[in-house]
């Protein structure tokens, strides 16, 4: 069963909106999380842009330890440890990644407010697809 945390998520989803705003704010630029890690990776296109997209995915990683230390509860998550369904998930997001012209953050954090057609297209279909495959997985498969 999921917990339902809506004072949490609500404070969460801020935070991610105002990040996303600081970010284009500052640097004009999307927080697509695909987008910003593929500019950390060779070959660089603007390695003046190096900083912040480092700067961006530390705080990323440092986030949760920040939160567990502040709050003393620890973060709770399911990770796999079948390398096989690990491996296969991680190809399937990348190629989603590239057909979709970027991830579920660049689009349905940044592309829909701004009115991105392009965008809402790909959140819906981002949606569809995640909301099918949590019915299967719960009431087809079993799992």
């Amino acid at each position: 069963m999921t917990e339902f945390t809506p004072f949490s998520s609500l404070f969460g989803g801020a935070l991610i909106g105002l990040a996303a705003v600081l970010l284009m704010l500052f640097h004009g630029r999307i927080a697509g999380i695909s987008g910003i890690i593929s500019g950390i990776l060779p070959p660089w296109v603007n390695k003046d842009e190096l900083g912040w997209r480092i700067a961006f995915v530390i705080g990323l990683v440092l986030a949760p330890v920040f939160y567990q230390t502040l709050t003393g509860q620890s973060i709770k998550h399911v990770v796999s440890n079948d390398l096989g369904i690990m491996i296969s998930a991680g190809l399937i997001v990348g190629l989603g990644v590239g057909l979709g012209s970027g991830c579920t953050s660049g689009h349905g954090v940044c592309g829909i407010p701004r009115l991105s057609m392009r965008s809402i297209i790909a959140t819906i279909t981002f949606m569809s697809f995640g909301i099918m495959t949590v019915y299967i997985i719960r009431h087809v498969i079993g799992g």
